[in-house]
């Protein structure tokens, strides 16, 4: 299956809702903060013959991107849609010069962690019993820019 990865438009937060509520480990949002998601920061969908499959969603401030959601429809997982989606978000936060990437996911999401460390983010830290229902651990991600270096200075020299 084939599909396209676009920005959402304000007609697609029907889908995402449905989609992020059938996923019970997902961070549950209200349609206000997914509209609010659409005005300010980085909201990005899936789509397959002509459905919306699974979404991303960023946060954006001071140069750091902070993934808060990615969630796929059951029946399209493991089927490259989540792949996909992080591929455009890197393609992205590089074009843009962002500096970081940043997130938490549970303990337990051993699919979304490999595909966090293929994309080159490597785990910093832990919120112990960060979750509910049930209670589990936040593994933290983050993937850094090198700072950039100005290769136009003359070095300095003791007079």
């Amino acid at each position: 299956m084939s599909e396209l990865i676009r920005a959402a438009t304000p007609a697609d937060l029907p889908a995402i809702l449905a989609i992020e509520q059938a996923a019970p480990t997902a961070a549950h949002w209200t349609a206000e903060q997914y509209q609010r998601r659409l005005e300010d920061g980085y909201l990005l969908v899936a789509e397959s013959d002509g459905k919306v499959r699974g979404f991303l969603c960023a946060r954006i401030a001071a140069g750091e991107w902070e993934i808060e959601n990615v969630v796929v429809e059951d029946a399209s997982r493991r089927g490259g849609i989540g792949e996909s989606l992080m591929r455009a978000l890197m393609q992205k936060w590089l074009e843009s010069g962002g500096n970081a990437i940043l997130l938490e996911v549970r303990e337990s999401n051993a699919a979304a962690r490999a595909l966090y460390v293929k994309h080159g983010l490597s785990e910093v830290g832990r919120r112990r019993s960060y979750y509910r229902d049930p209670f589990e651990d936040a593994i933290l991600y983050a993937r850094r820019r090198a700072p950039r270096v100005l290769a136009t200075l003359s070095p300095w020299k003791p007079r």
